[in-house]
């Protein structure tokens, strides 16, 4: 049962608590048509900061960089608590010329051209995983499914060795995010911390012993001449876990749960009657799996008539401009036909998602093998939404599939 929506003054966007326990359309409905710029108090501890919620002022603020920083954080958990370890260091939070060398390199193995072999390893293990399940009558869609095929490509890439991957997984899922309310901001920091150790390890193996993987390309890369150093590659390589993993298993589980609840849209998929890539889009601004990005203000500027001054807090909720009417017709409603449909799951501007490609093709071969391997599916029980002020979706799925005899005896095209 969705709760009531509370009044903007009385919501705190830096408590995870606040996502879990009210359904916030109505709140980004107000701040979008009467607050666009809207102050969200200190609390507990925490400073205030900026909520911007409208889609063309989170476009305006991620092109411009003569006002805005990545480089003191860009999410809340690490822009309240005082900025960001990884600044200058880490491609999600670093600007200026470094971003840009340092974008090239990691764009050497995430570009179409080179992930074509990974797209093809993509399709043959996610459409083993939904025909297992479907043998099997039903599965918890979040932990069986969702929760291996992004794991299992991102570790690919990285070299993870199969042993690994349930542990690095268990860390990535508490890193920003928790599934049940007991677990705190100290446990997802250690979380944060047993991913850096883990990948400070396998940069030294790497060294020792080079192979065909994205941290062994990592150590073998330099900027203006000067090789990255260990501390550059292990950041970096939290970034491509925490962001290989989290957006495209979120939103999976997303899309299996609201298909489920609405058997006119899983129809459409089914019979043909939308494109593949129509659907994804429309699956990605629909869970808006990454709720916000942040930003700092480093030159004074104004927005809607709010002076926004050096040092104050920017959040830019990629949450309400995926729901702005101003820019999506019927924004409300679950339209896999929707087009045009640009909406802002990656970000935009120079910190757009590197991995998009990647994330398109795990939900395409998602959304495909469904369509071929199922006649439908069923929600069979309570689905538990995480914990967390930066991202939304479910940590449970329980679902029973009905089999498509005829996808089930197809040969693999």
């Amino acid at each position: 049962m969705s709760v009531r929506a509370p009044a903007p003054k009385t919501v705190d966007l830096g408590d995870p608590g606040t996502f879990a326990d009210h359904d916030l359309d109505e709140f980004w409905r107000t701040l979008r048509d009467t607050a666009p710029v809207h102050w969200n108090p200190p609390a507990d501890g925490r400073p205030g900061f900026w909520v911007v919620s409208r889609y063309d002022d989170i476009m305006a603020a991620y092109r411009d960089d003569e006002h805005f920083t990545s480089e003191r954080g860009n999410v809340l958990v690490t822009l309240l608590g005082g900025g960001d370890a990884g600044a200058g260091r880490m491609l999600a939070v670093t600007d200026g010329h470094r971003h840009h060398e340092l974008r090239k390199i990691l764009q050497r193995v995430l570009s179409p051209r080179v992930l074509s072999d990974v797209a093809a390893a993509v399709r043959a293990n996610t459409r083993q995983l939904i025909r297992e399940a479907v043998d099997s009558g039903g599965c918890d869609f979040a932990e069986q499914i969702a929760g291996r095929i992004p794991m299992t490509t991102i570790s690919n890439l990285l070299g993870v060795p199969e042993r690994d991957r349930d542990y690095l997984l268990e860390q990535t899922k508490a890193a920003l995010s928790a599934d049940t309310e007991d677990v705190d901001e100290v446990d997802s920091e250690m979380a944060r911390n047993e991913i850096l150790l883990y990948f400070m390890d396998m940069v030294e193996e790497r060294r020792e012993t080079p192979g065909d993987d994205v941290i062994s390309m990592l150590i073998a890369s330099s900027i203006d001449g000067v090789p990255l150093s260990d501390e550059d590659i292990v950041l970096n390589c939290y970034s491509l876990i925490i962001g290989g993993d989290e957006t495209s298993r979120l939103t999976m589980i997303d899309a299996v749960h609201t298909l489920a609840a609405r058997p006119d849209q899983w129809r459409r998929l089914k019979h043909g009657e939308v494109a593949i890539d129509t659907a994804v889009d429309e699956v990605l601004r629909w869970a808006s799996p990454t709720m916000h990005f942040g930003r700092t203000v480093v030159r004074e500027t104004e927005l809607h008539g709010v002076p926004l001054r050096p040092g104050e807090i920017v959040t830019l909720w990629h949450a309400s401009g995926n729901r702005d009417e101003r820019v999506f017709d019927r924004p409300g409603e679950y339209d896999l036909g929707r087009t045009p449909n640009k909406h802002l799951a990656f970000g935009y501007g120079p910190h757009f998602c590197l991995g998009s490609y990647l994330a398109k093709v795990e939900i395409a071969e998602l959304l495909m093998a469904l369509r071929d391997f199922t006649t439908g599916f069923e929600q069979t029980g309570e689905a538990l939404r995480i914990r967390s002020n930066f991202l939304t979706g479910f940590s449970t799925l329980p679902v029973r599939f009905w089999p498509d005899d005829s996808g089930m005896k197809e040969v693999d095209r």
